[in-house]
């Protein structure tokens, strides 16, 4: 029992040490995971109502939802969700997020699964997750608009797995 007390100690002594060495202050999990506001003045502005569906897909403000969103979730996802959404295990990778509908071949079963992924993604965002008291993900309703919840379902959905 002692040896492998004293083994675990060793161990979070050498992580704590790589951690320091490398960034100068200590390496955890998940870093800072406070979510972080995102500026949206240069999108169309949607209002109070949520829309049920991504408004940035198409269109217009694609391209500056694109460079928006590619911000916003390196700020606010990838410490979990992994650079680029490739997962590196922490949380699910967000590539496959919409999986089974992208593979459809009847255009209004796609439709229609593509809008269930549009609500099952902004429920989660908004609300985040918490399991057995446990939060999994954060809240973000209170600091990211509609506006930069779709900005980052927009580089999502280019960041699909083909």
């Amino acid at each position: 029992m002692h040896i492998t007390l004293s083994f675990n100690r060793a161990l979070r002594t050498a992580f704590l040490a790589i951690g320091l060495a490398l960034t100068g202050s200590v390496l955890w999990a998940h870093g800072d995971v406070t979510p972080q506001a995102v500026d949206t003045k240069t999108l169309p502005q949607l209002g109070a109502k949520w829309l049920p569906s991504n408004p940035y897909s198409s269109g217009p403000a694609f391209k500056e939802a694109l460079r928006i969103g590619t911000s916003a979730y390196n700020q606010n996802c990838a410490r979990c969700h992994g650079l680029e959404a490739i997962s590196g295990g922490i949380a699910p990778d967000l590539r496959k997020m919409d999986a089974d509908c992208t593979g459809m071949a009847d255009e209004a079963k796609k439709n229609a699964c593509m809008a269930e992924m549009d609500e099952f993604y902004l429920a989660i965002v908004r609300r985040g997750r918490t399991r057995d008291g446990r939060v999994y993900m954060p809240p973000f309703e209170s600091t990211l608009s509609q506006e930069a919840m779709w900005a980052i379902r927009t580089y999502l959905e280019t960041r699909r797995e083909k």
